[in-house]
């Protein structure tokens, strides 16, 4: 298997340089994924609004979403391979302080797959 060359997806990131637009892919190597950090409400389970940063600042854990991920293509049958092993568009749980941050998006993180705690299932109740 081979990496895979950039495609037409869509762009994580633009931005205006005076009037040309410049867009940046990810594309993870090895065993990593690209994850966007879901922001949480600052709002207690009883109703309650915390200052901003005081929920983080409790939690060992955040929860993020799997935008990207590692993939090869196949040369034999030309197909491109997740090679990372955690599902494109899953919903993970990750250490507060694992991962590289990506320098242009504060919400976008580098992340290793063996730093990944667990895959998490949001179901709604009704």
């Amino acid at each position: 298997m081979t990496h895979k060359r950039p495609s037409d997806k869509p762009s994580f990131d633009s931005r205006r340089s005076s009037d040309k637009r410049q867009i940046r892919r990810v594309h993870p190597l090895g065993l990593r994924v690209l994850v966007r950090i879901k922001k949480d409400l600052n709002v207690t389970d009883s109703g309650l609004y915390l200052p901003e940063g005081a929920k983080e600042a409790m939690q060992e854990s955040i929860v993020a979403e799997v935008i990207e991920v590692a993939s090869a293509l196949d040369s034999d049958t030309s197909e491109e391979t997740n090679v990372s092993g955690v599902p494109l568009g899953s919903t993970v749980l990750i250490p507060k302080t694992v991962g590289v941050r990506v320098p242009w998006d504060e919400e976008l993180r580098i992340v290793e797959t063996r730093e990944i705690l667990a895959l998490v299932d949001e179901i709604s109740l009704t």
